[in-house]
């Protein structure tokens, strides 16, 4: 079951508040496996949460990764 931020009128109305490892992965162009490892060993640069074996990661989080934001976890 997928859930959705839905405020109207904000920029997320249709998006997922959560991206997936593969998805972080190919966002910065680094391979799957590099990308759970390192969330394995809580070495992302971003806060992972994990939901038993599930691990995902902010989007607000991964949003501030790319615009240069220094504090994230």
């Amino acid at each position: 079951m997928n859930y959705y931020f839905k405020q109207k009128g904000d920029y997320m109305e249709n998006e997922k508040l959560t991206i997936t490892i593969p998805g972080f992965a190919k966002v910065f162009s680094i391979s799957r496996g590099l990308a759970y490892d390192l969330a394995r060993r809580n070495a992302l640069p971003v806060p992972v949460i994990k939901l038993g074996k599930r691990m995902v990661l902010s989007r607000k989080a991964v949003e501030g990764l790319l615009s240069g934001e220094t504090n994230l976890k």
